[in-house]
């Protein structure tokens, strides 16, 4: 992915200038940090080619009905097409799945996974805790190994095995282009050509730019042709105050090593103490609890019990598109994802509704025993539990700084809006 440079109107080490601008009538900063966005490249290769054919190719599901795209769909930014908190599949189309469907952009750099992460080149780094890997629980090392989850899952594309799945590969149109990228006699270790299947769709995934387009009015800014409104700017100071939202502590806003365009994540692993979700069918059974790290679904952690309740940040890229919003896909506005983190224990009897006792029951989605788990330790979590974060104003505002992340404010990376 090649790098074209800029440097930024807006700015500074920190990030702290926006939030001096945002409470003046003073033009936004333009302080010497260069950014570098990715240009197009010519063509893909032949193995993102092949990806892309396997992306979009329902015929290898059990139902014949649903692709990789079914679920992340290049005009939802790589997400899902609805509202619903967990989408439909299986051999019948009829078969929910137990975790909202993230979006697919802007994974390229995630990191492996760790348990005990610190910032490289730095000698006062802490242990910053679980980072990295894909999907919520970070189980997956690569997204050419993450593509078994979706193949196998008897509620997303159903097939019984590798071997199915390479069965219906060897006799899809583009047999033959899987051949010419990985040789004649490919389909002789069906293991081995469902390897190089998942390295053909994350070619695909790391190649397209539309996988990583950077074309928000963010990056325009970042790049020197645009500037947020008042709101936005406001937006991004209560964004970045450590007083207020504190959302940049994870949902990083500056640049990453080498210029790269901020990710808007850290790929760090919290507990936050969501409300259960009842739209979700497994949820209906008393005794489940999708705990992220410690299962169920990801199972080399069961005993780490410290780790129960932790799910990876996403990025906010593109967020302010989707109508689901978290792991379990409890709230479906933006606002409420943000009022949540403002108003969850100022505000509990909203948020987690009431017991037979008349007692609200916080934290109802892990199971009583790892609610100590629950993010205490960190801003806004550890402020006044009996006043709000932010106040509507704010919520408004920050919601109008995220809405600047979502992709096709212009044509290229960085680029101008559009005409």
């Amino acid at each position: 992915m090649t790098l074209k440079t800029f440097a930024p109107a807006a700015l500074a080490a920190g990030f702290l200038l926006f939030a001096a601008a945002a409470h003046s009538a003073a033009p936004t900063p333009k302080p010497a940090i260069w950014v570098r966005y990715p240009t197009v490249p010519d063509k893909l290769s032949p193995a993102a080619e092949l990806g892309k054919q396997i992306f979009f190719d329902a015929s290898l599901s059990g139902s014949g009905q649903m692709s990789c795209a079914t679920c992340h769909s290049p005009d939802h930014a790589y997400g899902p097409t609805n509202g619903l908190a967990v989408q439909l599949g299986g051999a019948d189309m009829k078969h929910a799945g137990a975790r909202a469907v993230p979006s697919l952009r802007y994974l390229t750099f995630t990191p492996l996974f760790t348990r005990h992460y610190y910032v490289p080149q730095s000698e006062d780094s802490d242990d910053e805790g679980p980072t990295g890997g894909f999907m919520r629980d970070g189980s997956m090392p690569s997204l050419r190994e993450q593509m078994a989850m979706p193949m196998l899952n008897p509620n997303e594309m159903a097939n019984a095995s590798r071997e199915a799945v390479v069965a219906k590969l060897r006799h899809a149109p583009y047999a033959g282009a899987f051949t010419r990228v990985y040789g004649a006699n490919v389909w002789a270790d069906p293991a081995k050509a469902f390897v190089h299947a998942g390295e053909a769709l994350e070619a695909f995934e790391t190649e397209d730019p539309s996988f990583h387009p950077f074309t928000s009015k963010f990056d325009a800014v970042m790049s020197g042709h645009a500037s947020f409104s008042s709101a936005e700017l406001r937006g991004l100071a209560a964004y970045s105050d450590p007083d207020k939202g504190n959302c940049a502590q994870c949902h990083v806003a500056s640049p990453g090593p080498g210029g790269r365009p901020a990710a808007f994540t850290d790929y760090s692993f919290a507990a936050l103490g969501l409300p259960r979700n009842m739209e979700i069918p497994a949820n209906h059974d008393p005794a489940y609890f999708d705990m992220g790290l410690c299962g169920p679904m990801r199972t080399d952690m069961a005993k780490e019990t410290d780790y129960c309740g932790m799910f990876k940040t996403p990025t906010l890229r593109n967020a302010a598109s989707r109508t689901v919003f978290f792991h379990n896909g409890v709230f479906h506005t933006l606002d409420d994802a943000v009022r949540f983190y403002s108003e969850r224990d100022s505000n509990a009897k909203k948020w987690f509704g009431h017991l037979a006792t008349g007692k609200v029951d916080l934290y109802n989605d892990l199971p009583k025993a790892y609610r100590s788990n629950v993010d205490h330790t960190d801003p806004p979590f550890t402020h006044n539990p009996k006043k709000a974060v932010l106040n509507d104003a704010q919520i408004r505002d920050i919601v109008a700084f995220l809405k600047t992340l979502d992709d096709g404010y212009s044509a290229v990376a960085g680029g101008p809006q559009r005409k």
